[in-house]
């Protein structure tokens, strides 16, 4: 039986797209789904998070990232792999992807999207490897979430991360709204630091022009400073999706080396 009342499934072109009756959030909500052909038991599961302004179709009809998880299996750089691209739920400009007093966006992405997958592909199993990445706003999200839920999580991966609630703030324009809304306004570096011995591998990126670039600066400062393992990595770019279409392959490259 299903943990959901109602869920919606259809298929265009190469795309899966989900409605799902979200218990955590307690209305519809949806995600963009690529399964590659040829999967066997097992396959892991790599979730992908949007940012503000943004919905489930992002990633896939902005940054290419179907087209770009299928050339990397073709070329055998990575084995296939299933993405859920999900919304965040879509709360005002952005829901930040943590607990609100009325929803929670948090449990939406670590339970409900999770649950959901695997009662639709049967070769996502309770023994897939599951993965989440996400750029800026989704970057918080993603470094946030792996960091907190360590369990969950196999590796996590940031492109162009806001890496503190506050910083929300400079993207959305009813920021007071959403501090009054949420339950959580903390960063990435508390759950790191408060999860440290039990951390899965991760990294993160940012363009040199990217507006976030200080603030990922400053992380992977207190990163090694703090002596907690990582990858942080600087490319040129901004904050644009012509950089994360790049680069997602550095995410993808770096969750295929830890799928065991």
């Amino acid at each position: 039986m299903s943990q959901f009342f109602t869920t919606e499934k259809a298929t265009f072109h190469c795309l899966n797209f989900i409605t799902v009756k979200s218990n955590a959030l307690r209305k519809r909500a949806d995600i963009t789904v690529y399964a590659p052909s040829n999967e066997v038991e097992h396959v892991p599961l790599v979730i992908l998070l949007h940012g503000v302004y943004g919905s489930h179709w992002a990633w896939a009809i902005k940054g290419n990232a179907h087209t770009t998880t299928q050339n990397l299996i073709e070329n055998e750089q990575i084995k296939p792999m299933i993405l859920a691209m999900p919304s965040d739920g879509l709360y005002a400009d952005g829901s930040g992807y943590v607990q609100h007093k009325t929803a929670d966006y948090e449990r939406w992405i670590i339970e409900d999207v999770i649950n959901v997958i695997k009662e639709q592909y049967p070769q996502i199993t309770d023994k897939s490897p599951i993965f989440i990445a996400g750029l800026s706003m989704g970057g918080f999200g993603a470094l946030r979430l792996g960091a907190k839920y360590p369990s969950v999580f196999s590796a996590f991966s940031g492109l162009s991360s806001i890496t503190h609630f506050n910083q929300i703030g400079e993207f959305v324009t009813d920021f007071n709204q959403l501090q009054n809304d949420t339950l959580e306004k903390d960063g990435v570096l508390e759950w790191i630091l408060k999860n440290k011995d039990i951390i899965p591998p991760f990294r993160f990126d940012c363009g040199t022009d990217d507006i976030l670039i200080e603030h990922n600066r400053q992380l992977h400062n207190e990163l090694k400073n703090n002596g907690i393992p990582h990858i942080y990595e600087e490319y040129k770019g901004g904050h644009t999706w012509e950089y994360w279409a790049e680069h997602l392959t550095d995410t993808l490259l770096f969750f295929n080396k830890h799928l065991d």
